[in-house]
Order: C-alpha cells, then sequence, then structure tokens
C-alpha cells in the first residue's frame, strides 16, 4: 500500500487504471467534458470502472455551466467531483450529495497568494489539487509555502514531480502532502509503458 493519498488525473484506460488500483492508488479522475482531448465516454467509463474495486472515482470537468455538470454527472455513477472554477463550489454543494475537489492552476498564482484562495474554499471541499499546465517547477518558494499549507490544508501536489527522487523528497519534509500524478496513453490496447508513474508510486509504497 502507499505511504499517503495519491489521485491519478486524465486516467483514459484500463491499464493504468488496474495497475494504480492495485497498487493502491485512492482516487483516479476521468474526464467528462466532450471537449477534452482526456474525455472518457460514459459507456468506456462503465467498462473500465467494472474492473475496479475500492477507489474513489473522480469525475473531472472544466466547465463552468452547473446545469451542463449536473446534465453530465448524471451519467457517471462517481464518488467525489472536481471543478476548477471557485464560484461553482456552494451550488455543487447544495444539489450534489458528494465531495468535491477544487483543482488550482499554480501558473496562475504567486507561491504566496495561494494561501488566500484555500482559507476562502476550506470548508466547501475535500481536497484541494494544484497543478500546472506550463510544467512548473517545485522552486525553493514553493516547497516553503507547500510546508505550511499541507499542515492546514487538505492538499494534492501535482506538479513539479518530475521522478521519483522529487518526489520521495517532498514527501520526506511533509508528511501530510498528498501527490497527485496524469495517466497517459497505452501504446496499444492492453500494452502499457508506466514508466515515470511506476517509479514514482513504488517510492511511496510502504516498506
Amino acid at each position: 500500500m502507499l505511504t499517503r493519498t495519491v489521485k491519478i488525473s486524465n486516467v483514459t484506460n484500463l491499464s493504468d487504471a488496474r495497475y494504480c488500483a492495485g497498487m493502491g492508488v485512492e482516487m483516479l479522475g476521468f474526464s467528462i467534458d466532450e471537449d477534452s482531448p482526456n474525455y472518457i465516454s460514459p459507456k468506456k467509463f462503465e467498462d473500465i470502472c467494472s474492473w475496479l474495486a475500492g477507489v474513489t472515482l473522480v469525475a473531472e470537468t472544466a466547465q463552468t455551466n452547473p446545469e451542463a455538470i449536473l446534465e453530465s454527472l448524471s451519467k457517471y455513477p462517481v464518488h467525489t467531483v472536481q471543478v476548477e472554477s471557485p464560484g461553482l463550489l456552494s451550488y455543487l454543494r447544495a444539489e450534489l450529495n458528494l465531495p468535491l475537489i477544487l483543482r488550482i492552476s499554480v501558473d496562475l498564482y504567486e507561491a504566496d497568494e495561494i494561501s488566500s484562495i484555500l482559507s476562502r474554499y476550506e470548508g466547501d471541499v475535500s481536497h484541494f489539487l494544484l497543478e500546472s499546465d506550463q510544467d512548473a517547477e517545485l522552486s525553493e518558494q514553493w516547497m516553503q509555502v507547500l510546508g505550511a499549507l499541507a499542515e492546514e490544508y487538505p492538499i494534492l501536489v501535482g506538479f513539479g514531480l518530475d521522478n521519483e527522487f522529487t518526489v520521495a523528497a517532498l514527501t520526506e519534509l511533509f508528511p501530510h502532502i498528498g501527490i497527485a500524478l496524469r495517466g497517459s496513453e497505452e501504446i496499444r490496447p492492453g500494452y502499457k509503458d508506466f514508466g515515470s508513474m511506476m517509479d514514482i508510486l513504488e517510492a511511496l509504497e510502504e516498506q
């Protein structure tokens, strides 16, 4: 089993899903946005999840229309919903009896600006997911900020995790921090090179 909470985003194939579930990954995320390159249809979602047990299924959406999100969610029996717009949180909390994850792009903020966002929405979410679309690095400033945030908030760090050594350093320094990785495409159906994901998950296994 893994030593801390791990979420895998953008799962698109059964190979990733079964491998990660077998390793003890807590959360698997699936994009429900039809315009996303990682979109999973309801049928494919059902096919993949029929092989899984004991894992939290997360619907990932970047949509900002709450009615459209609810319409999409009606086709996906998930346990948690991940959104990117903080303005949706109170509405979805009222409409759904499900935990919510707020994805925050660290590309849009300086490290010292994140705390105020987390403080504002702490009561609305189960986790904050910090990711980068521009391959941001875990700078010394970010490491200092993350250390303080991890003591106060349920955060999943999903940027700057280039290899198992970076992850090991982060988790050794901050015992409460969660890790977020991303799935990738199969080379061909049923065949997958897990590469750095395997190295990182093995580094997080209990010894």
